[in-house]
């Protein structure tokens, strides 16, 4: 039998106690582990729904790393691409007229 305290919890730090016991049973996902996930879902072999049930995830939890997976590519792309002048430009620039 389990001997009880001497001194009562109080309502907050029986609150805090619980916060604290969740965070530490969280998982913590890599970032590798994250990708993979996300590179799962996309490639469409399973639904949305299995893959999260098969890792243990929230569905939402799948499209927030998505929906972030997504717009880092964009700001890649954006930073590796720059931007070009439109064609036209530059063709009218580049042509001489006949004389």
């Amino acid at each position: 039998m389990r001997q009880k305290s001497s001194v009562p919890l109080t309502r907050v730090a029986a609150e805090k106690l619980v916060r604290d016991i969740r965070r530490a049973t969280r998982k913590h996902h890599s970032a590798e582990g994250k990708i993979r996930i996300v590179l799962e879902g996309l490639r469409g072999e399973e639904s949305i729904a299995a893959l999260c049930r098969r890792e243990a995830i929230a569905e939402s939890l799948y499209y927030a790393w998505s929906k972030e997976f997504l717009e880092a590519g964009k700001r890649r792309w954006r930073v590796t691409r720059p931007a070009r002048p439109p064609a036209t430009r530059s063709r009218r620039s580049a042509r001489k007229p006949a004389p």
